[in-house]
């Protein structure tokens, strides 16, 4: 699996990166979802760079000129709830894509340890094209799995591209042994580890909370 870490390269995704980081802004819910769309806009152009193109003959007022567009067709894929503004970054870029939504939440199970739980599924058909799957915060990435394969009910994708904000190392290395080789997975930073509660250590907190407010 191919990893890109945006941040280690100096650009304005480090601006908002400060922003939704900082205790003293992160408050402002709507700031925050709108640096999480922000942010999900620099990594869709990131992504951009490397997917196939072909020439297309466009009409213009005085003649034909010829352009490169995406030659595959592109599923946006989003781990509900606090995936949403960075899914609307990438569809203000992919503004043609199709789009998939899986729930993905915490529990305690039985055994009394952390599991992940997904209860919810819509999705178009996905063979041959390209799946692009986000999640802002990529923890144990144990929901970034499930997702993926939830998602494989639906077919099978030519190319996946997973995008998080902020991962772990932990969460790269599960991913790294459960995805096809092939996958790429692009990250605005990678953070330390993980702490004993699964929360990405320094991270920001609860990416669902500070978008949308505490849940029950």
């Amino acid at each position: 699996m191919q990893v890109h870490h945006l941040s280690e390269h100096n650009s304005v995704l480090n601006h908002y990166l400060k922003q939704i980081r900082h205790v003293g802004i992160q408050t402002d819910s709507m700031r925050f979802r709108r640096n999480i769309e922000r942010i999900g806009e620099v990594m869709a152009y990131e992504v951009s760079k490397t997917l196939p193109y072909a020439t297309e003959d466009v009409p213009t007022p005085l003649g034909t000129a010829q352009v490169n567009t995406v030659a595959q067709p592109i599923v946006l894929g989003t781990i509900l709830r606090a995936g949403l503004p960075l899914h609307q970054g990438f569809l203000n870029v992919f503004d043609d894509a199709e789009n998939a939504f899986i729930s993905a939440f915490r529990r305690i199970g039985t055994n009394g340890e952390l599991e992940i739980v997904s209860e919810y599924l819509a999705a178009p058909a996905l063979d041959g094209k390209i799946l692009i799957l986000v999640d802002p915060m990529l923890a144990s990435g144990a929901s970034m799995e499930i997702a993926y394969k939830a998602l494989l009910s639906h077919g099978t994708p030519a190319a996946v591209h997973l995008c998080s904000v902020i991962a772990a190392p932990e969460g790269i290395e599960l991913l790294q042994s459960v995805m096809p080789k092939e996958t790429t997975l692009w990250c605005a930073a990678i953070d330390d580890h993980l702490n004993e509660n699964k929360y990405i250590v320094p991270g920001l907190g609860d990416a669902g909370d500070l978008c949308f407010g505490d849940k029950l």
